[in-house]
């Protein structure tokens, strides 16, 4: 089932791409607290790259620098699914390359309510 498919009252799924255990276990707290439901965190850009092409998803959040490596193939693949992420990350909008200078940018740290707000801004509605 595609996040298109979602009946009313069931959460949104989130994939969450981040490099720094303390910081995606915050972000799937707050998450949770905001009524999504995380499917996947990838913490390297393989594994950002195999559930971008496969996992279950309404909405991603990617950090752009994933471990020394940039987040925009894995940002390549979910445009071409159509799938709606936005970027999180301590650089904000200059560390987005041109190509994704209107992609939502989330500058860290941020609040629960600033990541619900950017959600929001997707699209990304919680049940």
């Amino acid at each position: 089932m595609s996040g298109r498919d979602r009946s009313p009252g069931e959460r949104r799924r989130v994939l969450v791409i981040e490099d720094e255990l303390m910081i995606a276990m915050l972000i799937e707290d707050m998450l949770d607290e905001l009524g999504y439901d995380v499917v996947v965190t990838a913490m390297r850009l393989d594994q950002a790259e195999e559930a971008a092409r496969g996992a279950d998803f309404d909405l991603a959040m990617l950090d752009v620098n994933i471990a020394g490596q940039w987040s925009f193939p894995v940002a390549a693949i979910l445009h071409d699914r159509g799938i709606p992420f936005l970027f999180a990350t301590g650089y904000g909008q200059a560390g987005v390359t041109a190509h994704y200078r209107d992609a939502t940018v989330l500058k860290k740290p941020f609040t629960t309510q600033q990541l619900g707000q950017a959600l929001a801004s997707l699209g990304g509605t919680p049940a």
